[in-house]
């Protein structure tokens, strides 16, 4: 994510020539065949329409006159027709939560269960400002992660696919000139033409074994054994592995944190966060300790027994029940691994970019020596 994307999210000063540029560039990215097909229900949306109806009611505006200010504001906006609708289910006498829950695809159980728990409590303002920083929070964390994990690829990708064109076109027609000459090759330069000629004789057969291995793969992920042979694969990745953990950590602790500070009972905020994690493995560990406090042990022991949390995660949250703060304990611990998820992809960052440089100019220096041995071979003869 963008700096100007977290600043709009958090309400933080942008110039204003810069937010309008901004702007302009969310409409054409809307407008574009390949935008992605969840993009007007995102995350991002959701946090800014949370934080925006609870500046409303903290200005003053009743409900009704909030969510209807609220439509106005949304003009143009995908979101303007949903929330038109929530409005009239509000002024037809529903309740919020009971409006927000007929829209099921757009507004998350989290998102409802929250909702329902301010109306409760009478703290609705509070609830949704506590909403729209958590939703800031875990979209701030996530872009942070993603461009640790997509800048490394696109340089590998981008390597990979300069060197397939120096081998398939390049190579070979430097390498013909040797050929012809019929004198004793050097073994880079035998083994330069040997990989050349595999790729440009198999490229074909190795583009589609490389697409059919890729279906495979994507095919496998959407089965319940295959979902959780690869997120439980994902953990155990080097370097990337506990950064994984760490982020469903830090997005585990501070949606359980919020929804207990809402109000809502332990069982339903494990039921409700058991949705918000994107590792199947650590949902199934989830369940485990749903069922466990559902027998009458305590979280922290309930989470100690999977084995698969830090013991310093446990630890707060013990240190937490017996000062009568989970919530606070659980938000300590998110907002610990939240700093050591943006200090690792950081330090992820600036290893792996010179480590792509040097294993692609290692492969271009290769190339070069091998094409350039037979040259020198063939000045010191003459």
């Amino acid at each position: 994510m963008s700096a100007v994307e977290y600043n709009l999210l958090t309400e933080k000063p942008v110039p204003p020539q810069t937010a309008q540029a901004y702007r302009l560039s969310l409409i054409a990215y809307r407008r574009l065949p390949f935008a992605i097909c969840d993009w007007p229900f995102a995350i991002k949306d959701l946090c800014r329409l949370a934080r925006q109806l609870a500046t409303l009611l903290h200005a003053g505006l009743p409900l009704v006159p909030a969510l209807s200010a609220l439509v106005e504001q949304l003009q143009g906006d995908p979101l303007a027709e949903i929330m038109e609708q929530v409005a009239g289910s509000v002024n037809a006498g529903s309740s919020l939560s009971a409006a927000l829950g007929k829209h099921p695809n757009v507004f998350s159980p989290l998102f409802v269960n929250m909702v329902a728990a301010g109306e409760t409590s009478g703290t609705l303002e509070e609830v949704l400002f506590r909403l729209a920083e958590m939703l800031a929070k875990r979209v701030h964390l996530a872009g942070k992660v993603k461009s640790a994990i997509a800048y490394p690829l696109m340089m590998t990708v981008v390597a990979a696919g300069v060197v397939v064109f120096l081998l398939s076109f390049v190579v070979p027609s430097i390498t013909q000139i040797f050929l012809e000459m019929n004198r004793p090759l050097p073994w880079p330069t035998r083994l330069l033409i040997s990989t050349s000629t595999f790729i440009r004789t198999y490229l074909v057969l190795i583009l589609i074994a490389v697409c059919a291995a890729l279906l495979a793969i994507r095919t496998g992920y959407r089965t319940k054994e295959g979902r959780l042979f690869a997120d439980r694969s994902k953990l155990k990745l080097p370097l990337f592995g506990k950064l994984f953990l760490k982020l469903e950590i830090a997005r585990l602790t501070r949606t359980l944190g919020v929804l207990l500070a809402s109000g809502i009972p332990i069982l339903r905020a494990l039921e409700i966060a058991k949705g918000v994690v994107q590792n199947s493995f650590i949902a199934d560990a989830l369940d485990s300790i749903k069922h466990l406090v559902g027998r009458g042990d305590n979280i922290a022991n309930s989470i100690k027994k999977t084995g698969l949390f830090p013991p310093i995660v446990f630890h707060i949250i013990a240190t937490g029940q017996i000062s009568g703060n989970l919530e606070d304990g659980l938000i300590n611990i998110a907002d610990m691994y939240d700093g050591e998820v943006e200090m690792t992809t950081k330090t992820l960052t600036s290893l792996l970019e010179p480590a792509i440089l040097l294993a692609m100019g290692a492969v271009v220096g290769f190339i070069v020596l091998a094409i350039l041995l037979p040259i020198f071979e063939i000045n010191q003869v003459l």
